[in-house]
């Protein structure tokens, strides 16, 4: 018991932590995404334009560490566990947004807070998430990831013909659905390593697959801060990856939920609460909703 409480509270400050890197990285990708000419959207060169600004290339150094404590939660702890405390970034984006523009908390913050974590308290008290068997048949696996992905692709498309601020919203969607997927297939990268070392690792597909669904998110995402602000984008992607992530522990990762009727019924309400406690922060008014004037100039990400 002493045992599993410790790794319990090991993986619950590594998500935490993870999440706050996250949250923090976010607001300052999106400072800098904003300034960026629409001519880039949905293109690599958008990111190659953003790696000239320091305030971008520092969020993203945040998102990268926040990327690689998840990966070391996920690898100490399920899936459905990790996911809900990793949807806390938007806190801490709040955190640094309302420290930018100087809004109170007020009565919308503190009841998306306490959405937010009362959400996550209820569905990990009531699911109690726990290791099982992971499910060997292949064709599982691409079924769960092709519709994830599908959906994303659907996502994507559409948001190139949508208004631009419904194509943040979309696009969000889409890349948080791919973070899903790639936090599963950490998972899955991890005990590979674990088993067979670097020859079992870069002889399967699984990291690959990490590395387009972190690059292709990290387009949709950039595209996503460069059309619209931040409260149009960030809720989405918040609430999106936490979603794919436990369809993929409990379809095939081997994830276990309790399933009697109150707890099915708890953590339904622990999700909902998640969803609407995301979009309470992810729409307060300390969330950035455009250029200010301590904003850098957008000459500075112009193509020359």
């Amino acid at each position: 018991m002493i045992e599993v409480r410790s790794v319990s509270v090991l993986v619950l400050v590594l998500a935490v932590s993870a999440a706050c890197c996250l949250g923090l990285g976010f607001v300052l990708q999106q400072n800098a995404a904003q300034q960026a000419p629409l001519s880039d959207f949905l293109s690599l060169r958008l990111l190659l334009d953003l790696m000239r600004v320091p305030r971008w290339l520092g969020g993203l150094g945040l998102m990268v560490a926040g990327m690689v404590l998840g990966a070391v939660a996920l690898g100490k702890g399920e899936i459905s566990l990790v996911e809900p405390l990793l949807a806390t970034n938007l806190l801490f984006a709040l955190a640094l947004s309302r420290h930018q523009t100087k809004q109170p908390l007020g009565r919308q913050g503190w009841a998306g807070l306490l959405l937010l974590a009362g959400g996550v308290s209820a569905f990990i008290t009531a699911g109690e998430p726990r290791a099982g068997d992971a499910v060997a048949d292949p064709l599982r696996h691409w079924l769960i990831i092709g519709v994830v992905v599908g959906v994303a692709l659907a996502l994507t498309t559409y948001a190139k013909r949508s208004r631009l601020n419904w194509a943040a919203v979309l696009l969000a969607l889409a890349a948080g659905l791919l973070y899903g997927v790639q936090d599963a297939l950490t998972r899955v990268s991890g005990t590979l390593f674990s088993d067979g070392g670097f020859a079992e690792l870069f002889t399967s597909w699984q990291p690959y697959g990490v590395f387009v669904c972190g690059v292709t998110g990290l387009v949709l995402v950039q595209s996503a801060f460069e059309t619209a602000p931040l409260r149009m984008s960030l809720p989405a992607l918040t609430a999106a990856e936490p979603l794919a992530g436990i369809l993929c522990g409990v379809g095939f990762l081997g994830d276990r939920l309790r399933t009697d009727t109150g707890a099915l019924a708890w953590e339904a309400a622990g999700l909902a609460g998640v969803v609407a406690g995301i979009v309470l922060l992810g729409m307060h008014p300390a969330m950035p909703c455009g250029t200010t004037e301590s904003e850098p100039p957008a000459h500075e990400l112009q193509r020359r």
